[in-house]
């Protein structure tokens, strides 16, 4: 039998036939029990959660060789992360999914589909001319593969597409450009990750640099935007807004975004779609073929990412 033990969140089954030479066992991410193998367990994956309880449970795995995410963003495990212990992120899970909502958000703001919803709920007819995403100026905050997967589906749309990254390459501008950039942008939808030099990146000196009347759609993290230097903007109507996450999240009863005008908000979705399930079960499988055979591991995390 081997001793090398992996933990799934899901049914092995699930995976088709599995790698030759481990051993599998499914454990319930929602039970309050811990199985006795988690002495035994060199390679976990993780519930698709941001749950503190699932970083602290590490410590108690001294034979844990690797960590696999199904979340892009990692900086819910990362300060609980055994030394030597390799950790890989779910980078591609979400890229359809996450794509798909940024598009959907930025159309429905732009469209008024919440303000044409309320109205179907009150029998009413309130047509009304809207802006279109078409000949707009579109800047893609944070491009990677999710941003490229946004700028695929913009692109249909006859928009044209401006890139930002933390550093510049070919085509693409570094975030430092990006106060030169904001006032010329019809549209900015943000997908960086969640790290400590993105905490407040859309600060109120930043939300100024925006154009009047233009559209901010979130789709990284919450604190990546600060709250209240945004509802300042949304009160004022000099902006609007389409928010998959925000800060605090969830987002308390009584918060004032829920009234917020001019804002379209979401529970945290974007990677919560049927798209999730296979591509996640596709890298697992990848990732443990490749465990089993000794070759290198996909999407390991580096330095802040």
């Amino acid at each position: 039998m081997s001793d090398r033990l992996v933990w799934l969140p899901f049914d092995p089954a699930e995976l088709g036939e599995l790698p030759e030479g481990l051993r599998y066992e499914h454990v319930d991410p929602d039970s309050d029990e811990v199985p006795a193998s988690v002495e035994e367990v060199t390679f976990v994956v993780m519930h698709y959660r941001f749950s503190r309880s699932d970083g602290e449970l590490l410590a108690r795995m001294p034979r844990l060789e690797v960590l696999q995410t199904q979340t892009a963003g990692v900086e819910h495990v990362r300060p609980y992360l055994p030394e030597g212990v390799t950790m890989c992120n779910g980078r591609g899970i979400h890229d359809t999914s996450t794509a798909e909502l940024a598009l959907t958000l930025t159309l429905a703001s732009l469209r008024g589909i919440p303000g044409f919803v309320r109205a179907q709920d009150r029998g009413a007819w309130a047509a009304e001319r809207r802006e279109s995403l078409a000949d707009k100026t579109v800047l893609i905050v944070g491009y990677g593969q999710i941003g490229a997967a946004i700028e695929e589906r913009v692109r249909a749309f006859e928009a044209d597409v401006v890139r930002v990254a933390r550093s510049a390459r070919d085509g693409v501008h570094p975030i430092g450009d990006l106060p030169s950039l904001l006032p010329s942008a019809d549209v900015v939808i943000v997908v960086v990750p969640g790290t400590e030099e993105t905490v407040g990146l859309f600060d109120a000196a930043m939300l100024a640099r925006m154009r009047d009347g233009a559209l901010l759609v979130n789709v990284a993290r919450g604190p990546v935007v600060d709250t209240d230097a945004l509802l300042a903007e949304l009160t004022s109507g000099r902006l609007h807004a389409g928010l998959d996450v925000t800060d605090p999240e969830p987002l308390p009863e009584g918060h004032p975004l829920w009234d917020a005008p001019g804002l379209l908000l979401t529970p945290h979705v974007g990677g919560a779609s049927s798209a999730m399930q296979p591509r996640a079960r596709r890298l697992v499988r990848e990732q443990l073929e490749r465990y089993a055979a000794g070759d290198d591991l996909a999407n390991v995390v580096t330095g802040d990412y």
